[in-house]
């Protein structure tokens, strides 16, 4: 394959790989992915011939490209159109319409140029609507194409500027001598093409080392947001929502989106329970068929400083606090979502709001956010709760309120399941368990009508999270007992690779908060059976455990790269400081170890424990250097065989090739050998006349070899780099 060739197939390539880099999103169709590829196809077949595109047409409809993407966008040709993905989707989409022109196009180097930016860019935006592994590979492929494709046309470019221009056609259509001679003479300054990739990965490596150290190292500036994803048009996590609504028909779709990733620090998933759950809104209103917040206004409040914790409450002890990292997914929402209780809150956003139920929010709707939460778990014991009956004040009125038109029948079964306790929280307990047991659990939504609570409660009798969390809470408050309904999520999957709760959207859920004003606590309860609790994907199955892998790499790739700012800048940095702390610590004990053992030999030694424990002592020494001695040869000699084994020269050649200086190389090997041996070239000699004077058939196949590389431009192959190493062995042991 000439380097010409090569060059054309790493450039489209690359280009290939920035359109799937692009396309992982979700961004094109199958039509557009089809014609993309027709047009690459095309390219590739009508490249040099007549039938390509004249650059003065393509120039023409690239100018055209624009008013036209404006045009079809003002008469809302493209989805999403007035939506925050419009914008990302019509821009990815021009750029592969102008790449797919000069794909079709005759191609001088500043239309490969325009090319290679074009799929730059299409990279760039990628990595802004999909963080999916397949990205990551994608991205990955690119790169070492990419720099291959770089490394020949700056080659090619260079080999051409050295020489002239290309080698003009006569009039018959064929190529001069002349013109032969200056394309024989352009090959010597090209890089041997398998040495290409090697060149590409050590670039690569070289590039890696001394970027990582500024991306971990440099401040970070600007907020936790970490850009958005299309997601195919849908925005909006289904089952999560500021409001409830009863009554609606339908089915509610079981989605496996992952909607938020949550790490706690410092521990195992055996250390909390199952019913853990991830608090977003809560909500005190109800109508009959909503529930609403009373006291939309909310509270900002804002750090001391960027990047320190945001106080969000107060903490009751000084135990029992869990510090989580959330990575939020986009959703139409600006919730951010807790492990209760919240008391602190950091992130790269400005400023967070907590409204009067306690649910914290940040002006993030739509974007895919990183967050830290110290939450203190610390819970009343139930025998407080059981002696906590007092009074509720004023501002806890509206945890109070019922529905102007109630069916009666819900508060006397309210009252039917509370007789005979004589605690809220008994009786709390009471309608918890009745509806977990005597109700069934659905996706379904039956119930319906002006009261569809009603519905749910006397004829329906089975539904979702929803109606269970509304009835508890209403038929309580009948009781005078202060609620609210709370929307989030439950504990989700727990990833063990990545080590991280994986939260996906048929994990939404409500449940109901109790406020005890004895202890100024809201407790959680969940009326939900059980077969509408903890709904986990099953841990079976190869697909399952493959789906793991590829969600515990896009977990990593979202910590350290994408999500990766100020906040797990200080976390990293605190680790190394550990670990350098640590091994600081373990290498003075052991040289502290050592010292005191020299020390104690040098006592005995000198006579302090008698002569013959001296004598013993020196003999121990001599022993010791003895051994270090050997051990010191044998790393040397083990060392030198290691490095003068046949296997390392034959892979150098298998992958560098067998010109330049590994022809020198093994010529030079043979010269050696014979030189042990007493015959040694002299000056006067050529290596020809050398060959025929030795005459041993091994020296002259070698030559031979060696003087059609060094002198006739040829390339070893497979065979003949074998057939060298072969009679280099057989020279070593037959020269006598």
């Amino acid at each position: 394959m000439t380097s010409e060739k090569l060059f054309l197939i790493l450039s489209y390539a690359a280009v290939f790989c920035g359109f799937l880099a692009l396309s992982i999103s979700g961004v094109f169709g199958v039509i557009g992915t089809g014609l993309f590829v027709a047009a690459l196809i095309g390219g590739w077949f009508l490249e040099s011939s007549k039938w390509q595109v004249s650059e003065r047409v393509g120039t023409v409809l690239i100018v055209l490209s624009l008013p036209a993407y404006y045009a079809l966008y003002k008469v809302g040709f493209f989805p999403n159109v007035g939506s925050d993905s419009a914008l990302p989707g019509i821009l990815a989409r021009l750029i592969v319409t102008l790449s797919a022109i000069k794909i079709l196009q005759r191609k001088s180097d500043r239309d490969w140029i325009f090319l290679y930016v074009m799929s730059f860019f299409e990279v760039l935006l990628a990595a802004g609507l999909s963080i999916s592994p397949l990205y990551f590979a994608a991205f990955i492929t690119y790169i070492f194409v990419m720099v291959c494709a770089v490394i020949l046309f700056e080659i090619r470019k260079t080999g051409r500027s050295l020489l002239g221009k290309e080698p003009m056609e006569d009039a018959a259509g064929q190529t001069g001598i002349a013109g032969a001679a200056s394309k024989a003479r352009s090959e010597r300054f090209s890089l041997p093409i398998r040495r290409v990739p090697a060149t590409a990965v050590l670039l690569i490596i070289f590039i890696v080392v001394l970027a990582a150290p500024m991306f971990f190292l440099l401040p970070r500036v600007g907020g936790a947001g970490f850009g958005g994803t299309m997601r195919g048009g849908a925005e909006t996590a289904v089952g999560f929502s500021d409001t409830v609504r009863l009554g609606g028909i339908g089915q509610i779709q079981q989605n496996d989106e992952i909607v938020l990733r949550v790490r706690i620090d410092g521990t195992t998933p055996a250390e909390y329970p199952d019913d853990i759950r991830w608090r977003g809104v809560a909500l005190d209103t109800f109508d009959n068929k909503y529930w609403r917040k009373s006291k939309p206004t909310p509270e900002r409040l804002m750090p001391k400083g960027a990047g320190d914790l945001i106080q969000v409450d107060a903490a009751r002890g000084t135990e029992s606090f869990v510090l989580q990292t959330i990575y939020l997914e986009p959703i139409n929402s600006s919730v951010l979502f807790v492990l209760p209780r919240a008391v602190g809150v950091q992130g790269g956003m400005p400023g967070i709001f907590r409204d009067a139920g306690g649910s914290l929010s940040a002006a993030t709707r739509g974007e895919r956010i990183s967050y830290r939460v110290l939450s203190e778990t610390t819970m009343p014991a139930v025998s407080a709760l059981r002696r906590d009956n007092g009074l509720y004040s004023d501002e806890y009125e509206n945890y109070l309120q019922l529905p102007d038109e109630l069916d009666p029948r819900v508060r006397e079964l309210a009252s039917q399941i509370a007789s005979g306790t004589r605690t809220r929280y008994d009786a709390a307990r009471a309608i918890e368990s009745h509806l977990q047991t005597q109700f069934g659990y659905t996706l379904e939504q039956k119930a319906a009508g002006d009261e569809p609570l009603a519905d749910f409660l006397f004829n329906v009798r089975e539904g979702h999270c929803e109606y269970f969390a509304t009835a508890m809470a209403v038929m309580l408050r009948t009781q005078g007992v202060a609620t609210r309904v709370v929307n989030g999520f439950q504990r989700g999957d727990f990833n063990q690779t990545a080590g991280v709760f994986v939260v996906r959207q048929r994990n939404a859920h409500s449940w109901v908060e109790v406020y005890f004003p004895g202890e100024d606590a809201w407790i959680t309860f969940d009326p939900t059976p059980f077969a509408g609790q903890n709904l986990t994907a099953d841990a079976g199955g190869m697909g399952r455990r493959i789906n793991g892998y590829l969600e515990a790499l896009e977990t990593l790739w979202i910590q350290y790269f994408v999500a990766y700012d100020s906040a797990e800048q200080r976390s990293l940095l605190a680790s190394v400081r550990r670990g350098a702390s640590s091994y600081g610590k373990q290498t003075s004990s052991v040289v502290d170890s050592v010292r005191a053992q020299i020390l104690e030999w040098w006592r005995e030694v000198r006579g302090d424990a008698g002569f013959k424990q001296s004598v013993t002592a020196v003999g121990y020494g001599l022993a010791l250097l003895a051994l270090g001695i050997a051990l010191v040869l044998a790393f040397v000699w083990l060392y030198r065989r290691i490095v003068n084994l046949t296997l390392w020269r034959r892979l150098r050649l298998r992958f560098f090739g067998g010109s330049g200086g590994s022809v020198v190389e093994f010529y030079e090997r043979m010269q050696a050998v014979l030189a042990s041996k007493g015959l040694s070239r002299e000056p006067y000699q050529t290596p020809l006349e050398f060959a025929n004077i030795v005459g041993i058939p091994e020296v002259i196949t070698i030559t031979y070899l060696y003087n059609s590389v060094r002198f006739g431009e040829a390339h070893l192959t497979k065979e003949q780099i074998v057939a060298i190493e072969t009679s280099l062995n057989s020279l070593k042991g037959s020269v006598s």
